[in-house]
């Protein structure tokens, strides 16, 4: 009678609604039965025993950039290990609909921390479709692991239609013809099912390569009309607008928050990215609530996309992109492929009078909290200093400044030289009520980019840990059937996807946790090498004992640490269309 049944389970339905214990069964990768006697086990291939365990949807993970990596490794095993059954493309005006293999290489290297000559290979290899319906249909060519769902890249059409040069040079505007030729990308994309477009203004997002090296992003020279008119396009279909404002610069905020705004039009869907609790400036944590309550009190549909858990990031040496923020930092990841530049340049005293000058101004908005006394090193080849910060072995060096410190350690050791800091999200009572406010969405995981600087595949489990321990110590901040539907449903019903909930007809993406293991292992990291991209060591999350099934469209993929061969070999996600 049933494919799988999962039984015994407390069962949360993505809505938001009561939690029950029920027993599932699965039919043709749909829900086809809920019941809370015990279903009729007769020739049922697959029964999971989840006594004592949570059935809840597949997380939906809004941000991700897998663009490169689901082209050559289709199992995003590291996001389905963590109980991720969709995932979402194109983020922060990044996607590889139209753009060339160099071109790729040149918007995703250096932003998303991702080898150039993979993204170049991949593209050159895969890459056999023009159109964004094309793309759609060679992505469920492929052996999916979890489910697709993508937005438009504006830097990616951009690119494309007026080739990369031309679409970063501030003098250079799109020609009505090339302006309508973006457009239609736009209506194109959508028309295949796209959930929106993604635009990014944030201006310490880099280009990689040798031809428009450290300029910024293609989308961030688009100037009002054009952007204006491809809201346009987006408010008219009901589709979201994706992005990150140039923090820099308040009138770049304003612009992308009030676009969200109705009152005398459709309200244009926005959701935009935030470290809302930064250490750097503590106040702006009660700003992002309070500017998403007086938009959508003014028939706004806005959301900040928020990482529910603490923004820790590694660095090899001073390969980070937060470096980008300031000139002199930038200046050093220009010669990221040229070491011996760097490091003469690093040597340099006026280089470093001006690194220390950027480094002590405290003034003006920023993501990074520029101290080195907040750094902590975990490798390197002098192991005298692991432990310690990069201010403490300034103060051991005779009194040097934090700066000088961390570059004389970059110039001897390089890469070999790793370390750790927390840029945001730092505070568990501001995280608390950032998770449970109407104006956030649960995400932001990066996942498939800064490969050695960060793993948040688990970033869902971890605010499950979070609630779960909360209700435990009698303190509930928000209850596990909302936080449950903040993960799923909430995130599918926004986007417009076939998604999140488990009720009868829906389709079956289903995990299985053991809230027993809802524990410390969530915070440990690991590195695991990335066959794909030349055994790159990646950064990862190792927590096996906490899922222990995962099914996508009733295919049971992962479970307690193991994938099953079906995972990667066969196709089990699908491109999931907006409706």
């Amino acid at each position: 009678m049933f494919d799988s049944i999962i039984k015994g389970a407390r069962w949360f339905d993505g809505t938001g609604g009561p939690s029950a214990i029920r027993h599932l069964g699965i039919t043709d990768g749909r829900i086809a039965e809920i019941s809370a006697t015990p279903l009729d086990e007769t020739g049922c291939s697959r029964v999971v025993d989840a006594t004592g365990k949570w059935v809840i949807p597949g997380i939906v993970d809004i941000h991700t950039h897998y663009d490169v990596e689901v082209l050559l490794d289709p199992s995003l095993t590291e996001s389905v290990r963590h109980g991720v059954t969709t995932v979402l493309l194109g983020s922060c005006s990044l996607s590889t609909v139209h753009v060339d293999g160099e071109t790729a290489g040149d918007l995703f290297g250096r932003v998303e921390a991702i080898p150039r000559q993979y993204v170049v290979g991949a593209m050159n290899d895969m890459r056999t479709w023009r159109t964004a319906g094309e793309y759609a249909d060679a992505l469920e060519q492929l052996p999916l692991g979890p489910n697709l769902a993508a937005f438009i890249g504006h830097s990616d059409m951009r690119a494309a239609v007026l080739g990369l040069d031309r679409a970063t040079r501030k003098d250079v505007k799109p020609s009505k013809p090339e302006l309508a030729e973006i457009e239609r990308m736009l209506v194109e994309a959508l028309d295949a099912g796209f959930v929106g477009m993604s635009s990014q203004q944030l201006l310490f997002d880099k280009l990689d390569g040798q031809a428009c090296r450290s300029r910024t992003l293609p989308s961030t020279y688009a100037k009002g009309r054009e952007r204006h008119r491809l809201n346009t396009i987006l408010r008219q279909r009901g589709r979201a607008l994706q992005g990150g404002p140039d923090v820099t610069n308040p009138k770049s905020l304003v612009s992308m928050v009030v676009s969200s705004v109705g009152l005398w039009r459709e309200p244009l869907k926005v959701s935009l990215l935030s470290a809302a609790d930064v250490k750097a400036v503590p106040a702006v944590s009660k700003m992002f609530p309070a500017i998403g309550k007086v938009i959508n009190g003014l028939d706004g549909d806005f959301r900040w996309q928020h990482l529910p858990v603490p923004f820790e990031i590694y660095s090899d040496g001073i390969s980070l992109p937060i470096f980008e923020e300031f000139g002199s930092g930038a200046a050093a990841m220009h010669l990221a492929d040229h070491i011996d530049e760097q490091r003469h340049l690093m040597q340099d005293e006026q280089y470093r009078r001006t690194f220390r000058k950027h480094y002590d101004s405290k003034y003006g908005p920023r993501v990074w909290h520029r101290d080195f006394f907040d750094a902590d090193i975990v490798e390197c080849p002098d192991e005298t200093v692991i432990g310690k910060t990069f201010g403490a072995v300034g103060v051991d060096r005779g009194g040097l400044h934090p700066v000088d410190a961390f570059l004389d350690l970059v110039v001897e050791h390089g890469d070999k030289l790793r370390w750790r800091t927390t840029i945001s999200n730092h505070r568990p009572e501001v995280a608390d009520i950032l998770a449970a406010d109407p104006s956030i969405q649960v995400g932001f995981s990066d996942a498939g980019a800064h490969l050695r600087n960060m793993a948040f595949y688990n970033f869902g489990l971890r605010l499950l840990r979070r609630v779960n321990d909360a209700a435990t110590d009698e303190r509930p901040f928000m209850s596990v059937e909302h936080a449950v539907h903040r993960l799923t449903g909430e995130l599918a019903d926004w986007y417009g996807l076939d998604a999140g909930h488990l009720r009868v007809g829906d389709r079956a993406d289903a995990v299985v946790i053991d809230p027993a293991h809802l524990d410390d292992t969530l915070d440990a990291y690991a590195e695991s090498p990335l066959a794909v991209f030349g055994n790159l060591s990646r950064m990862v999350n190792r927590n096996d004992e906490t899922v222990t099934a995962v099914f996508v469209n009733g295919r049971y993929v992962f479970g307690e640490g193991e994938a099953d061969p079906v995972l990667g070999t066969e196709r089990v996600g699908a491109f999931l269309r907006a409706e």
